[in-house]
């Protein structure tokens, strides 16, 4: 008995090794996504570690809740000289290339505030590997070059709709956030009308008896 092969396996093989080729080639991306609470007079701390030099480091946050919607922030590098900083920010989305190996902070500030605030934030450390092809000292062909970089635009759109996406989100948020203090408001306000009115009711009623009760009084005599 004599065993056929299809015609289209070569074709399959080759398709399946270039595509574990260039999913072996996107940078690697170490990323944390985080959320945390800074009560009033707080800060809070962060950390990423950078392996070599070249990296390229991401961070965005974004204030979703508390007083005017801001944040004092700062990084610093390993040598604690500060890369970015800024004050009563509502928002920052930042991407800088390391020249330190070593251990990075990202810190928030509440300390000029009243109020706690909730803030949602990313650090991303991203390394891009040489594309190279394995056991060769030469760049890869023309083709793989263009299907390559094609791959890179397409993480480059998709980054910029997952930002996008925090945009809007975080808009929404703040949105919302601003509704419900402006019908916690109306309550309170609405609360406090029905108080007084209820209060002059009741000071019309008692002088209005008082007045009437003196002038009885008066009457008799």
């Amino acid at each position: 008995m004599r065993l056929q092969l299809p015609s289209s396996l070569p074709s399959t093989i080759f398709s399946v090794l270039f595509a574990n080729f260039l999913a072996q080639s996107i940078p690697q991306v170490d990323a944390t996504a985080l959320t945390t609470y800074l009560s009033a007079n707080e800060r809070s701390c962060f950390y990423a570690d950078v392996d070599s030099i070249g990296e390229k480091v991401g961070f965005y946050f974004s204030v979703q809740s508390g007083g005017s919607f801001d944040i004092d922030y700062a990084v610093q590098d390993p040598n604690e000289r500060v890369i970015l900083e800024g004050q009563a920010e509502r928002q920052g989305d930042y991407i800088f290339t390391a020249n330190t190996i070593g251990e990075y902070s990202f810190c928030f500030e509440n300390e000029a505030s009243l109020t706690s605030k909730l803030i949602d934030f990313d650090i991303m450390v991203e390394s891009e590997p040489r594309r190279m092809l394995s056991g060769q000292t030469q760049p890869i062909t023309e083709h793989t070059s263009a299907l390559e970089e094609s791959m890179y635009k397409l993480q480059g759109m998709l980054a910029n709709i997952g930002r996008t996406q925090k945009y809007f989100h975080t808009r929404h948020h703040r949105n919302h956030s601003t509704v419900q203090s402006t019908e916690a408001r109306i309550f309170w306000y609405s609360i406090l009308e029905c108080l007084a009115i209820l209060a002059l009711t009741f000071s019309q009623v008692w002088i209005l008896k008082t007045f009437f009760s003196r002038t009885g009084r008066r009457a008799k005599v």
